[in-house]
């Protein structure tokens, strides 16, 4: 329904030619904008009811004392919810101000993207089970690491201001006596966050959406065929400033495949559009100072790139 509506106000009202990129472009944006703030919100005000519900202190205590079984928890949790590098970050600002640790919160907000049902199911029909498990225990391994890594560099100094607050006063004990309160609660939670990124979210979509439908096909595969062996990272660097669902990215990482690009050079190509998107960067400059980014994109960078090369390896065996 929201697709169909972004085509007619598109097509219909502004007149658009319809298959022209400039077309294309605008409905991608309006589509995805009107669909990531929506979810914003109703994600944000699920999430600050249910928190009405649970004991801060001992959610905090109990995934501070479980370590890397924390992360790990978390990338199941983000590789079982269908969300895009930016449609996670609702549950990931959640997470955040809830007081859960910075490094968990990464570890959901690197699987979330990276692995979904529908990107499974386009796998296994396109590459096989073989490729698509291996695949799916990749992302989860990727989140779990990064994850882990970064919560030993005790980067919380680089949240912005306001959610450290809102961090550090999740020890009080507040209590809702009745329904109504909680309701209010998380209406209050969802508008307050919805206010502060709604701008750096139709930027972020915006660059997307032009990146999306201005960059050829044909560019990508052209620049990657021709980088050797360095054409992991290559594909890496080059899947960063891209974006796009993963009903798009699962067949171009297809034909770059059968086009004779290796196998962990296509797929980490795939991995760095879905699960570090400049649209995702944007965004996150509202709650996460430049360096915190930075480092987080580095990290996660790296990781795809060591898979890639893994999966070259062992192109053999998943053949």
């Amino acid at each position: 329904m929201l697709l169909r509506f972004s085509d007619w106000l598109v097509y219909n009202v502004l007149h658009l030619a319809a298959g022209s990129r400039l077309g294309e472009t605008v409905s991608f944006f309006i589509y995805d904008s009107v669909k990531i703030l929506l979810l914003l919100f109703v994600l944000i005000f699920a999430i600050g009811v249910l928190r009405t519900y649970l004991p801060q202190r001992k959610i905090k205590r109990w995934m501070g004392q479980r370590g890397i079984a924390g992360n790990f928890f978390a990338a199941i949790f983000g590789a079982v919810t269908p969300f895009c590098s930016c449609s996670s970050i609702p549950l990931f600002l959640g997470f955040l101000e809830a007081g859960i640790p910075l490094g968990v919160t990464f570890s959901f907000l690197i699987a979330s993207p990276l692995i979904n049902e529908y990107l499974v199911i386009l796998m296994i029909g396109m590459f096989g089970w073989k490729i698509a498990a291996a695949y799916v225990a990749s992302g989860i391994l990727i989140g779990v690491v990064s994850g882990f890594i970064l919560g030993k560099m005790n980067l919380e100094l680089y949240l912005v201001k306001d959610l450290i607050a809102k961090r550090d006063n999740t020890e009080e004990v507040v209590t809702y006596q009745n329904f109504s309160r909680r309701i209010r609660f998380g209406w209050d939670e969802a508008l307050s966050i919805t206010k502060k990124i709604w701008l750096w979210v139709l930027a972020g979509v915006a660059i997307g959406a032009a990146i999306y439908n201005y960059v050829p096909q044909e560019t990508v595969q052209n620049i990657i065929g021709k980088t050797g062996i360095f054409s992991v990272p290559a594909a890496t660097l080059l899947g960063v400033p891209l974006y796009g669902n993963c009903a798009a990215i699962v067949p171009v990482a297809l034909v770059l495949f059968q086009k004779g690009i290796p196998l962990g050079t296509a797929l980490v190509f795939m991995m760095a559009m879905s699960a570090l998107s400049l649209p995702e960067a944007v965004m996150l400059c509202r709650v996460l100072h430049l360096k915190l980014i930075l480092i987080f994109f580095g990290i996660t960078t790296l990781a795809i790139i060591f898979t890639g090369y893994l999966f070259n390896a062992l192109q053999g065996y998943l053949g």
